[in-house]
């Protein structure tokens, strides 16, 4: 049978948005409030805003929401005009607008507070845990959390439900009950998984499952939910093409990431019936493809990403620039790296450890120790982002190493193991990095045990299909196995590590690979040094004075400082420890 049409376009948009096709609302809705035949009700403006918001037109969502609230309250109807409020609080925070957020908070409680228990009072106890868990009050975060499953299970609304499981996982990861929180996620993921849950739902729950998931270092969740959330994002996704009026403007999108820092424009919409997720979880996707190793397909998401980013998401546009850094500095792309770096910051987010260690490559020591150390100064405070601090304790421990700080890259590794532990045996990825962190003290402190904790650290990397990571460690293993005076495994080691790094397009570290297999004695060496300059410089980064050194290698003190000038002139630095960090970042010692 024919299923009777509407010729009215209200209720054409209605349908349209019940099937969640918003783009289609959203261009029904808007022409009709612009040549209105009648006036839209509250309800209609609310689907306006929400179309709005789907199509990428995030000021007309905001105002076609203050129009909403305005007609709820003139209506007497407060679970509207409280629930009209939350959604104006969400927005305003999104667009870093904090004093307006925190009004349209206070907003919604003074009209939902009093009211009997509602399904709106979800996303105030949801809130309210957000707020808690920051603070570290976990007792309060988890009880907010609680009351919102109870109004959840109330109200029989599977989005609740799966919000409030999510809001509890996230609150018990942030007070240390990493099983529980886990095992909270995943009955959360189930819903979004069978499809049971609307659009604006499965897409916040796929963004809230990435990042725990990679700030509780679980690579193994991060790596199925990315893949599950950019399947879900594939277009076509509301069945109707984009607006071809409507242009993306992410930076990437008119800029190279060797263009200067500062030029490009920030990201400001996604093109009319696109899903505005996919920009958020594709960022995500490129951590997941950086660590996999697949380096050119995570720069070319990070581009992908930052043209798709809506404007009120524009930490995860910060978050794609900061892993296309990584992936340049690592390939000895430094220019571009210190570019991508700097379009990170500009967008909100502090690019460390990955700018220290960028410093640590231009031979800036001093730079890369005080990034470092000011990035963990500023995680002082109980940090539910467990990977982050780690990846900052194990650059902390590199940067030590190459400026010759054995006692603070031993505090530092020690610290990495302390947290690894912490958080239980079943998290590999800290392990692994503990392990290498241990590994490399121990042999640079020349101790016979540094062999266990690296082979430990090797298998962790190769578990994790982590390439990069486990060829670092490949480097260090042949360097204990030369001290231990076995040469045929070093040579395997630097063997299998050299062809890693030159399948990923790491150069230099290829080319340190290269040198090592061949023979220090033979290689070029770099910075256009001359071999007696490559022998001063190592017995600067072992701590000599300019009188050792003259001893050392019998001649004058004078000559000594004349090849320093000479030097320090090659390789661009202004200091013992630059010049240090240099030796050691080039494999000269």
């Amino acid at each position: 049978m024919s299923v009777p049409t509407t010729t009215d376009p209200v209720e054409r948009a209605r349908g349209a948005a019940a099937r969640e096709s918003w783009a289609e609302a959203y261009q029904l809705l808007h022409a009709h409030d612009r040549h209105p035949s009648r006036g839209l009700t509250a309800d209609d403006l609310s689907v306006l805003a929400d179309a709005a918001w789907w199509s990428g037109h995030v000021d007309e969502s905001v105002t076609a929401r203050l129009r909403a609230h305005a007609a709820y309250l003139a209506a007497d109807d407060h679970r509207g005009a409280g629930l009209a409020s939350w959604w104006l609080y969400y927005e305003y925070a999104g667009l870093g607008r904090p004093a307006a957020a925190a009004g349209w908070l206070h907003r919604a409680r003074h009209h939902l507070e009093d009211l009997p228990d509602c399904p709106e009072q979800c996303f105030l106890e949801m809130t309210a845990a957000e707020e808690a868990s920051a603070h570290g009050d976990h007792g309060t975060a988890l009880a907010a959390t609680r009351r919102m499953t109870a109004l959840a299970l109330a109200c029989g609304s599977p989005d609740l439900l799966a919000l409030s499981r999510q809001a509890e996982s996230r609150a018990l990861l942030a007070a240390g009950r990493r099983t529980e929180g886990l095992d909270l996620l995943d009955d959360a993921m189930c819903a979004v998984s069978a499809g049971e849950l609307s659009g604006m739902v499965t897409g916040w729950l796929y963004c809230l499952a990435l990042t725990q998931c990679m700030e509780a270092a679980d690579f193994a969740r991060a790596v199925e939910w990315t893949n599950a959330a950019m399947e879900w994002c594939a277009p076509p996704w509301t069945g109707r093409p984009p607006d071809a009026g409507t242009t993306a403007t992410g930076a990437m999108a008119t800029a190279s990431a060797d263009s200067p820092a500062g030029t490009a424009p920030l990201p400001m919409t996604v093109p009319s019936g696109e899903n505005p997720f996919r920009g958020v979880c594709r960022a995500h996707r490129v951590e997941v493809l950086d660590l996999l190793g697949a380096w050119e397909l995570a720069e070319a998401e990070a581009r992908q990403a930052c043209r798709e980013v809506p404007v009120d998401c524009l930490e995860s546009a910060a978050a794609a620039y900061y892993a296309a850094g990584d992936v340049q500095r690592r390939q000895g792309r430094l220019e571009a790296a210190a570019v991508s770096y700097g379009h990170a910051h500009e967008l909100g987010r502090i690019p460390q450890p990955g700018l220290a260690l960028l410093r640590l490559a231009q031979g800036r020591a001093d730079a890369a120790v005080a990034g470092v150390d000011l990035a963990l100064a500023c995680r002082s405070e109980p940090d539910h982002d467990v990977l982050g601090r780690a990846r900052l304790l194990a650059a902390r421990t590199e940067v030590a190493l190459a400026v010759r700080d054995l006692p603070g890259a031993a505090r530092a590794a020690a610290d990495l193991g302390t947290l690894a532990g912490a958080a239980g045996g079943d998290v590999p990825l800290l392990r692994a990095l503990a392990d290498t962190a241990l590994g490399s003290v121990a042999l640079a402190e020349k101790r016979p045990g540094a062999l266990l904790p690296l082979r430990r650290a090797l298998a962790g990397w190769l578990e994790l299909r982590v390439p990069y990571e486990a060829a670092q460690v490949r480097m260090l293993l042949a360097a204990a196995c030369r001290d231990a005076g076995d040469e045929e495994a070093a040579r395997l080691e630097l063997g299998t590590a050299r062809a890693v790094f030159e399948r990923l397009g790491a150069v230099p570290d290829a080319r340190r690979a290269a040198a090592l297999v061949g023979g220090g004695s033979r290689r070029r060496l770099p910075g256009g040094l001359t071999a007696r300059e490559a022998e001063v410089l190592r017995l600067v980064a072992s701590g000599g004075t300019n009188k050792d050194i003259a001893r050392a290698l019998v001649i004058s003190e004078h000559t000594v400082a004349r090849h320093l000038n000479n030097i320090f002139a090659k390789l661009g630095v202004g200091s013992r420890a630059s010049a240090t960090a240099y030796a050691y970042a080039h494999g000269l010692v």
